[in-house]
């Protein structure tokens, strides 16, 4: 049984699927663990400490993937600069566990199905007691929230915390924090730290103890639908309760010195959260950060990838934030991968166990099918666009 991790080819991706430490428990249960040479340099982990945890270092990308009975990764395969796909390396029944984004990008699941590979994405995951260890989305959002707080800190002209000095006093700055999901939940912690005024919007009722309990004053709006989806996902809503919506948290908008969107929906465009009238209210110099960037935006000003200033408010959409962090991301990344392998492997063999409802949700194609409707139904949109 060898189990692979590859190195990222994605020139924004920094993070790793195993560390050391994880690789050593990995080698200690007696399975044989192949790290691509590099793999794990943008993260800070040096090819000599994956071999003192017991790894065996693969100078070959090609031997790696086509070797590899489970080949772990961080971002989606990619395709290499001669034009290669790294799809294209692996053999059948070889399993592949990684981020693979397969309702944004289902044409992936079908080149895995196509080389007859067992394909898990971690961002179907079951949101259940049972696979918390296993949830990379949230032990990635709860980075993101994090770190968009210290970068609107860092981008706002004006002190977070109140101060009292000889010069007088500094009243607080007021955040506006819209989505209490993992990533919304850490930002109001981390702005709470830094000594900020905090207040929370999220369409979920059931949210507001956890608002509350972290210090920040919950938005409610009460709309006559539900709004809560399976797992505690934010569900969609209708245009009329969008609009309501919208009305209520203008003014909280309005008042803030910084705002961070964190609402996004797996497959599907960011629901609008901030118009461009609500951007021309707020006070010049305060600070956006869009966490949903890269579906296209919370914010209607926002341009993924880039800060900008729009009428005096420094918007800003960045990609892929957790690989900012990346050891610490891919310390808790690479203990999601291998709680999960503790499902797939029994006596040291691989057990697809289809009865397990964590594998049942997380895998997405299986001796040369898709077998997710969601996914089957979202690579039937992208062949009608």
């Amino acid at each position: 049984m060898k189990i692979a991790v590859a190195k990222e080819i994605e020139v924004c991706e920094r993070r790793v699927a195993l560390n050391p430490d994880t690789v050593g428990r990995l080698v200690k249960q007696g399975l044989e663990v192949w790290v691509e040479a590099g793999a794990g340099e943008r993260s800070f982990f040096s090819d000599a400490a994956y071999a003192a945890a017991g790894a065996k270092i693969i100078e070959h990308p090609e031997q790696l993937w086509g070797e590899a009975d489970i080949l772990l990764k961080v971002s989606p395969p990619q395709t290499r600069e001669d034009g290669r796909a790294e799809v294209d390396f692996m053999h059948e029944g070889a399993v592949l566990i990684s981020f693979l984004n397969p309702l944004g990008n289902p044409v992936v699941a079908q080149q895995l199905a196509n080389r007859r590979v067992t394909a898990l994405s971690m961002e179907l995951i079951p949101r259940t007691t049972r696979a918390q260890s296993m949830d990379a989305l949230s032990s990635q959002a709860s980075l993101a929230g994090y770190k968009s707080v210290l970068i609107a800190a860092a981008a706002l002209p004006k002190y977070f915390p109140m101060l009292t000095t000889a010069a007088g006093t500094i009243a607080p700055a007021k955040v506006f924090i819209m989505g209490a999901g993992v990533a919304g939940l850490q930002a109001i912690a981390t702005a709470r730290r830094l000594g900020a005024v905090v207040e929370a919007f999220d369409i979920r009722p059931a949210v507001k103890e956890e608002v509350q309990s972290l210090g920040a004053k919950f938005v409610e709006v009460k709309l006559e639908e539900e709004t809560t989806a399976a797992g505690g996902y934010a569900k969609e809503i209708s245009e009329a309760s969008r609009q309501r919506t919208q009305e209520v948290v203008a003014e909280h908008i309005k008042n803030a010195d910084v705002v961070i969107t964190t609402a996004q929906v797996p497959g599907k465009k960011a629901p609008l959260l901030v118009t461009a009238e609500m951007v021309a209210q707020m006070k010049p110099g305060s600070v956006i950060v869009d966490l949903a960037a890269e579906q296209g935006g919370n914010c209607a000003c926002t341009d993924p990838g880039r800060d900008i200033v729009w009428n005096g408010v420094t918007i800003i959409g960045p990609i892929n934030l957790p690989s900012s962090m990346p050891v610490h991301a891919s310390q808790l990344y690479a203990k999601n991968l291998t709680s999960l392998l503790q499902l797939l492997i029994k006596d040291k063999a691989l057990n697809v166990d289809f009865a397990d409802d964590i594998i049942d949700a997380a895998c997405i194609t299986h001796a040369g099918e898709i077998r997710n409707q969601r996914v089957k139904d979202a690579l039937q949109d992208a062949v009608l666009r």
